[in-house]
């Protein structure tokens, strides 16, 4: 057997910590203010644009968690420690977002057949408020959000309720000028299309790495014939190519070797192996069965 690993950057977990908790002390000032305010206007947008504030607490706690339990050691009953935390907050962030976008196509489509007059003065100045509390918070894991799952589905929350607020704000403008009420259930429609869309490319995302397939870069017969081309190698066999987290990719594989070589050579091949299979394809844990004259099945992929 053979293993290697080829360490990556990291984000610094604490700063990212401290980010998010920044993130959900501001967005659960927000939640109050619009949920007392859509009470005192009438404003169901308002209401609407604090659940969906109220599901970014919830999804900002849920990263803050994972965060937290990504840090914590591998033990003998837990081998890879809590690696996958991340990617479950992912999961459920991106499917809290598809929900909280269904509930928000249902008020607006409500709402939009039956439009209500509303004290649209309170409406801007808390829609103002969220704009920049939810800016702030976006601008604060914008770095993390492009190199990490569950930083990206926080980051997403926020954002698209960012965008919610401006379309509250719109609708508050829009209805203390023109009384054009019908405005305001349009663009909720039109934010919560978004939130399924950007939505469902996360929770594609995260479903497989979590149900172990094969990232979408890697080609598994490229590796085969790459592997194979090594001069005492007769065939690589027996693949499973997986995603643990967002910095590990694993293989598995059986090898059969044309001679019965020693185990000092074996090592020797190994490393030539680990080499071309991290710099080629990003894989940085490798395992390696070293067989000869074995009688087991000899496929690429064997259905264990």
């Amino acid at each position: 057997m053979g293993g290697t690993t080829h360490n990556h950057t990291h984000n610094h977990p604490d700063l990212t910590g401290r980010k998010l908790i920044i993130s959900i002390l501001l967005n659960i000032v927000i939640t109050v203010a619009q949920v007392i305010g859509g009470l005192l206007s009438g404003s169901l947008s308002l209401l609407s644009d604090a659940l969906h504030n109220f599901s970014d607490v919830l999804s900002l706690i849920i990263s803050y968690i994972a965060t937290v339990l990504s840090k914590k050691k591998a033990s003998t009953n837990k081998t890879f420690g809590y690696k996958r935390a991340e990617i479950i907050a992912a999961f459920v962030n991106a499917l809290s977002l598809i929900i909280v976008a269904i509930i928000l196509i249902k008020e607006s489509v409500e709402r939009f057949l039956n439009p209500q007059e509303i004290d649209s003065s309170l409406v801007i100045w808390l829609s103002i408020v969220a704009i920049l509390g939810n800016g702030f918070s976006v601008l604060l894991l914008k770095k993390e959000a492009s190199s990490n799952m569950n930083m990206k589905s926080a980051y997403l929350h926020l954002l698209t309720d960012m965008m919610a607020s401006v379309a509250v704000l719109v609708g508050g403008l829009l209805m203390l000028f023109f009384k054009w009420y019908w405005v305001d259930p349009l663009l909720t429609f039109a934010i919560a299309l978004y939130l399924i869309f950007m939505g469902y490319d996360l929770l594609k995302d995260a479903t497989r790495v979590l149900m172990l397939f094969t990232p979408n870069s890697i080609e598994v017969d490229q590796i085969v014939n790459s592997i194979n081309k090594i001069e005492a190698i007769k065939n690589m066999h027996h693949v499973h190519i997986w995603q643990l987290n967002e910095d590990e990719v694993h293989l598995e594989a059986h090898i059969d070797f044309n001679e019965n070589i020693k185990l000092s050579q074996f090592d020797a091949i190994l490393e030539d192996i680990e080499e071309e299979l991290f710099h080629n394809y990003g894989i940085n844990h490798v395992n390696i069965q070293p067989e000869f004259g074995k009688c087991d099945s000899k496929q690429i992929i064997v259905q264990d």
